[in-house]
């Protein structure tokens, strides 16, 4: 592994041997026990991240909510910028965070690479999607009225990811949120953890140099409670899941009962046929 890399990797990535997993932005705190990440690929400890207590939670969703207020009222195509720029940080970065992917995860060096294009191939997507949230104009059988449509953000959008896809699927869901004006809070794999933290440092940067406000995009980390405080809390009208059909079932029936929104991409049983010839 000498020639991997891995360590000037963690270094471009701003990961220390002991990370907060629990970030505002700019902001990194946590009160949390240590998490220790171990790679599959040689069984080697490469760093640990401080779980999310209840205090910090707390925290992340006022910090959260107070930056919807403002993020909500930024133009559409200003929002676009801000994901555009992400976008081009991923490119700079995609060897280090592809190493990283490959590393914790254990999934080939390609496809971390792979996973790390699939993220700036979204924010080029939602890029252009800024400019196009558009609504329709219907006449109205009042005299003198017309009926606009208009699309409206729907506040503090929870994303929980899984152990596969460290870094895409947060992607997927984050860069789209943000051109609506939607704030998130992203519970990464705690199987992963590093790589959660390492998305946050890069995006945090932008965030901070073109002035807006912490919380914009927050990161937690932990086990399963963890994710349920964001799971049971009205604060977060749509909670965007991904993982196993059990984990689903929880989620999916907990946000409902406040009824909140869900988005649940699951996993299922991969058929596999084998022939007598095999």
């Amino acid at each position: 592994m000498s020639d991997f890399g891995i360590q000037q990797a963690l270094k471009e990535l701003g990961l220390q041997d002991i990370n907060h997993g629990t970030s505002t932005g700019s902001a990194n705190f946590s009160n949390g026990e240590l998490i220790a990440s171990y790679s599959p690929v040689d069984g080697k400890l490469i760093g640990k991240v401080r779980a999310t207590s209840k205090e910090d939670y707390e925290k992340v969703m006022t910090t959260a909510t107070a930056a919807f207020k403002t993020f909500r009222d930024v133009p559409a195509p200003q929002r676009g910028e801000i994901v555009r720029l992400f976008g081009n940080k991923l490119r700079d970065l995609k060897e280090p965070l592809g190493k990283l992917v490959s590393y914790e995860m254990g999934k080939s060096l390609q496809e971390g690479y792979g996973e790390v294009q699939e993220m700036i191939d979204i924010c080029d997507f939602a890029v252009g999607l800024s400019r196009q949230l558009n609504g329709q104009t219907i006449p109205s059988e009042r005299p003198g009225h017309v009926m606009r449509e208009q699309w409206h953000p729907i506040g503090v959008v929870g994303i929980i990811s899984a152990f596969n896809f460290p870094v895409a699927v947060w992607a997927w869901n984050t860069a789209l949120a943000w051109i609506c004006g939607d704030v998130c809070v992203w519970k990464g794999s705690e199987k992963a953890p590093l790589c959660t933290v390492a998305c946050q440092n890069i995006i945090a940067g932008i965030l901070k140099e073109n002035n807006l406000p912490e919380g914009i995009s927050c990161i937690i980390n932990g086990d399963y409670t963890v994710g349920e405080m964001m799971t049971t809390d009205t604060r977060v009208p749509l909670v965007s899941a991904t993982g196993s059909t059990r984990m689903g079932r929880i989620v999916g029936a907990t946000v409902a009962q406040r009824f909140g929104k869900s988005l649940l991409e699951l996993g299922g049983n991969n058929a596999i046929i084998i022939t007598p010839t095999a």
